[in-house]
């Protein structure tokens, strides 16, 4: 790498530092280029060279939340060792609340209230699903083991996009009712995070880590995982 990239490198690792410092304080909504020049002493334009604008400078950082917690989720699938898809299951989902819980701005603009204004590009795509592969490489490798011979039938569900088979391909080899129990079971995970997250189990529950590990068990359950 020449010196130019390294500081170029090193400018962009500083802008969305102070960005992301800036979400923390004042919302995703409330990014503002001028204000993170501000912080960093840079010139109104000099940001320009890195960052054509702030859509721009949002969406390197929603790449980066979902590279991070998709790693998360890879890393703890991937040290399961020889464990079964129940346990693999209960991994990943531990190590994507664990990640939330220490990144809580950055899970709140990836999963909290839509930017207004904001329109996330496709590029974003393929880094959103990296959870949700994870999760259903689990469900595959679980359907296969206990039905070996029996192949994919096309979808037949009305209310599932064929779509969903591009987007995540892993899906194309389940059947449609385990399709929709898969996704069932992703929302109900991320679901029981942002309530822990943003404050709606207060009253509630009393040991929120208890509570995750019982109910990504009764999930487990409902997915038949052993």
């Amino acid at each position: 790498m020449t010196a130019r990239a390294r500081v170029r490198q090193t400018m962009v690792a500083e802008i969305k530092q102070a960005a992301r410092a800036q979400v923390a304080t004042s919302g995703a909504a409330g990014l503002s280029l001028r204000l993170v020049c501000r912080d960093l002493g840079m010139s109104s334009s000099a940001i320009y060279r890195y960052f054509a604008s702030r859509d721009e400078l949002l969406t390197a950082l929603i790449l980066d939340g979902y590279d991070a917690v998709g790693a998360a989720a890879e890393e703890a699938d991937a040290t399961s060792g020889e464990r079964g898809p129940r346990e693999r299951f209960a991994r990943i989902a531990a190590a994507v609340r664990a990640w939330a819980l220490q990144h809580p701005h950055e899970y709140a603009l990836l999963y909290g209230s839509p930017v207004p204004g904001y329109s996330a590009p496709p590029e974003t795509i393929g880094p959103a699903t990296r959870v949700a592969v994870a999760f259903a490489r689990v469900l595959v490798d679980a359907h296969h083991a206990s039905h070996p011979d029996v192949a994919a039938i096309p979808m037949q569900r009305a209310d599932l996009d064929p779509g969903i088979s591009a987007v995540l391909p892993a899906f194309a080899a389940l059947p449609d009712d385990l399709i929709a129990d898969g996704l069932m079971a992703w929302t109900s995970v991320f679901g029981l995070i942002s309530f822990e997250l943003f404050g709606h189990l207060v009253g509630s529950v009393a040991d929120p880590t208890v509570f995750f590990a019982s109910q990504v068990a009764r999930i487990a359950d409902g997915l038949n995982l052993e």
